[in-house]
């Protein structure tokens, strides 16, 4: 059995959706777990469920396309707990455009989130875990990465998580640290359940498993990469898409 008990997680991105369902995981598993989200109160709401249910939480609002809050948000972490074992990299969002209609701010906004939103957390929270000689790196792709129609944007961004993750990968296997990469295929989330009928239709006909994924599809995985289970498997990009991408 998966024990993260003493181990310290942010996850990116958690106040609902994919990223609340992989904090809970966590959580659930012994893991203090830090929830961050840009939206503040939702933070506030995911951290209170939390601790009403018995689990380790706490929470501190950041927007990871920031710099300085992004750095702020794991000295937050490693001050008060000690160290970070865990770092989820979640954190996304989409402005979905045809190539020729995309604007530069479309383009923008999610390259800073999606991707320098990543390295923002992602440098800071290595240098620790390098010092440490230990950590647990998992970044969230997509099954998108590969090209997607109306998303230049994030399947680029997508795609540029990857090679982080192998490049960081190779950089820290020396000292310990794992850095992984995950890519969902349709998940049932806030996001995706508002998506017309004919098209959740359509995707769940290309699904070989024939049904959508639940975050906690998603979850388990990441609690494993997160676990001492998972110390030799480093810069692999893992599919959890029930044979979405064959």
């Amino acid at each position: 059995m998966i024990d993260l008990t003493g181990k310290t997680a942010i996850v990116t991105g958690s106040a609902r959706g994919l990223g609340r369902g992989i904090a809970h995981k966590l959580a659930t598993l012994g893991a203090t777990v830090v929830v961050t989200d840009i939206n503040a109160e939702g933070v506030d709401k995911t951290v209170q469920e939390f601790l009403n249910e018995g689990l380790k939480a706490d929470g501190i609002p950041s927007d990871v396309s920031n710099r300085e809050k992004a750095e702020a948000l794991i000295r937050y972490a490693i001050d008060k707990y000690g160290k970070l074992d865990i770092l989820v990299n979640n954190a996304g969002i989409n402005r979905d455009a045809m190539l020729h209609k995309m604007t530069m701010e479309q383009w923008d906004q999610v390259i800073a989130v999606n991707l320098t939103g990543v390295f923002n957390c992602l440098q800071p929270a290595a240098q620790h875990m390098r010092e440490r000689q230990y950590g647990r790196i998992i970044n969230i792709s997509s099954a998108s990465w590969m090209g997607n129609i109306g998303q230049a944007n994030y399947a680029a961004a997508k795609a540029g998580v990857i090679g982080l993750t192998k490049t960081a990968a190779k950089e820290l296997a020396r000292y310990n640290v794992t850095c992984n990469a995950i890519c969902p295929g349709f998940i049932e989330t806030d996001m995706t359940r508002g998506v017309p009928e004919k098209v959740w239709d359509l995707m769940i006909s290309k699904i070989p498993m024939g049904r959508v994924g639940q975050p906690e599809d998603v979850a388990n995985m990441i609690a494993f990469l997160a676990s001492d289970q998972a110390s030799y498997i480093t810069a692999e990009v893992i599919n959890v898409g029930g044979g979405f991408v064959i």
